[in-house]
């Protein structure tokens, strides 16, 4: 697709707008969720309020505002997958190469713009979300998916998230016949409590955890499962 055909968001854009490019870009990534413009068109339209309280707060951290100044990438393109799959099986490093393999997946790329903080953790965010599964360890099914949601909800206070929920649930539900509708929001509500209490995650530098077990990553950074 001519990236000159691709939707923009204006600036200073209505709440109606915002919402409506949304709407369209999760259209879009039901049937591409590998897009590599939409996915942060999402959040570039949901969350760019809550990436600038975010990027204020980071700046005031000495390791955040780091990852702000340098804006190190975990973008596809970036990543030595042969050499992270060489590490020893359980470490960060091999299970992320793991879990692109066993899903058919390619780590995540984008072609959206980065021209400031806000734009950046957008695009931290999206290239994150795999990390975010393994950490968490919610599966990659669409109700791990929705756990993952929720827990981001409790984890960043991100808007799209809820989009996300309220788009994908109600699906879940009629296609579920309602018979699991208390425990499955009971999960969601779990899962959002456990990032309430867990670590920043999007805050964390990755790229220097390869090494890392995932177990213990796991119970550093996550509240209880």
């Amino acid at each position: 697709m001519n990236h000159d055909t691709l939707p923009t968001l204006p600036a200073n854009a209505s709440l109606f707008t915002r919402i409506r490019l949304a709407v369209h870009a999760l259209g879009v990534l039901a049937n591409d969720p590998g897009h590599t413009y939409y996915g942060p068109l999402v959040n570039a339209c949901l969350d760019s309020e809550t990436y600038a309280k975010l990027a204020e707060a980071w700046r005031e951290i000495p390791e955040t505002r780091r990852l702000l100044d340098e804006r190190t990438t975990l973008q596809g393109r970036e990543l030595d997958l042969d050499a992270l799959a060489r590490l020893p099986p359980g470490t960060l490093g091999h299970e992320f190469v793991r879990y692109f393999r066993d899903n058919g997946i390619e780590p995540f790329v984008t072609t959206f713009p980065v021209t400031n903080d806000v734009d950046y953790l957008s695009k931290r965010y999206r290239e994150t979300h795999d990390l975010f599964h393994l950490i968490t360890g919610y599966a990659t099914d669409e109700p791990g998916e929705m756990e993952l949601q929720a827990f981001v909800l409790g984890n960043l206070g991100v808007r799209q998230a809820v989009l996300i929920l309220a788009y994908a649930v109600p699906r879940q539900l009629k296609r579920s016949g309602l018979k699991d509708f208390g425990a499955y929001v009971g999960r969601l509500r779990a899962a959002y409590l456990r990032g309430r209490h867990s670590r920043e995650l999007l805050s964390v530098s990755y790229e220097k955890l390869w090494e890392q077990p995932v177990s213990a990553l796991a119970e550093l950074l996550c509240a209880p499962a």
